[in-house]
């Protein structure tokens, strides 16, 4: 029985270059940079999510991630003058503590690797289309959570517009 199967290798490629990108977003100083390598990070997440199985979540890392959050913050650091006129740098600060805690992370997710007995997926299929599923849940049951969300949101948006159009008065002294 071999374990180095062409799935398992394929894994492995996805899990490097997620964990390699994301170690470039922390440590590389140029932001831009690091905005482009956090493009490979989400994509890695997304194919890892393909590997469980899980493909509207993966589907949703690549629409909400990739589509949105990553293309705003591209956005807004290349457009803003600032950031246009001088060198996007960021200093790495506070190495020591992230050390510490990547140590405690990788104690304790080798202390869970270790203690589980059975990685072994279980033998009960889901019926059904996942996604059915998650639009039954969210319209029956979690209708209230959902439509709360939706007017948080609606809030934060009507607040960003306010602050980002209100003129603040001179200072005339």
């Amino acid at each position: 029985m071999s374990y180095l199967t062409p799935y398992t290798v394929i894994f492995y490629i996805f899990a490097a270059i997620t964990v390699l990108s994301a170690a470039f977003v922390v440590f590389t100083r140029n932001v831009i940079y690091s905005a482009f390598a956090l493009l490979f990070t989400f994509f890695g997440v997304a194919a890892l999510y393909v590997f469980l199985s899980a493909d509207f979540i993966a589907v949703t890392q690549v629409v909400v991630y990739v589509g949105g959050i990553l293309v705003l913050l591209l956005f807004g650091v290349m457009f803003t003058n600032s950031i246009m006129n001088a060198k996007p740098k960021s200093d790495v600060l506070h190495i020591i503590p992230g050390t510490l805690l990547l140590l405690a992370m990788i104690g304790a997710l080798l202390y869970t690797f270790y203690t589980t007995h059975s990685w072994m997926p279980s033998e009960t299929m889901l019926q059904g289309s996942i996604v059915e599923r998650i639009g039954f849940e969210t319209m029956s049951r979690y209708v209230l959570p959902f439509e709360m969300a939706s007017i948080l949101l609606l809030a934060a948006l009507i607040g960003a517009a306010f602050l980002a159009r209100f003129d603040k008065p001179a200072n005339h002294e």
